[in-house]
């Protein structure tokens, strides 16, 4: 029979090692093939225990996304939210954060799962598009304004296509996957780069 924490502490051990089984199964076995039943397995409880915490499976990829992922967003909005920084220097801020999250194999795996999985799952890719692109997108675009506005930037390329930004991550997320055995890929090296030419190209300045 399934038994609810009795304290918020115990809640909270109890939903990660859920999130943390649920992860290895859809990183496994796919999201389509992966059960609850595996899941439940794979933590060790019974299967009741899971709907305590988590109304479906849909509903605990969501819990995964933001506490991963989503969890990274938000830190990256307020480091970038509190920095004195030039709008450039934010963008960069943007980039080596990005590059540190990329760093947590949980996270990788997340993205991976999205652009394996999104388009048989619509309502998973539409809820990994609000929760996490378009907050995304709505931070380069406000970053990218404010340095138009203060003249630091000559175009506003990057706020007409945010995705320029998050370029590299998707790059090395599945570079990471298909090719990283053959030839490894620095992320951090080409996350720098990538932010190098970008400064340039929006501020004129010389290499």
């Amino acid at each position: 029979m399934a038994r609810q924490a009795r304290t918020e502490e115990e809640r909270e051990d109890r939903m990660r090692a859920i999130r943390a089984a649920a992860l290895d199964v859809f990183a496994t076995k796919g999201f389509a093939a992966a059960r609850l039943d595996d899941v439940a397995r794979a933590a060790g409880i019974a299967k009741g225990t899971i709907y305590l915490y988590f109304r479906s499976k849909e509903d605990l990829f969501e819990a995964i996304v933001k506490n991963t992922i989503g969890a990274s967003l938000a830190y990256i909005e307020t480091a970038v939210a509190a920095s004195p920084a030039p709008a450039s220097l934010k963008l960069r801020l943007i980039g080596r954060a990005i590059a540190a999250a990329l760093e947590d194999p949980d996270r990788r795996r997340v993205v991976h799962l999205i652009l394996s999985e999104g388009a048989r799952f619509p309502a998973l890719a539409e809820f990994y598009h609000r929760e996490i692109i378009a907050r995304g997108m709505r931070l380069v675009r406000a970053v990218v304004a404010e340095g138009r506005a203060s003249g630091e930037f000559l175009s506003d390329e990057p706020a007409r296509f945010p995705q320029l930004i998050i370029a590299p991550a998707l790059v090395a997320v599945v570079w990471g996957a298909v090719f990283a055995r053959i030839e490894p890929l620095d992320v951090p090296a080409m996350i720098e780069a990538h932010f190098d030419l970008l400064t340039r190209s929006l501020t004129g300045a010389r290499a």
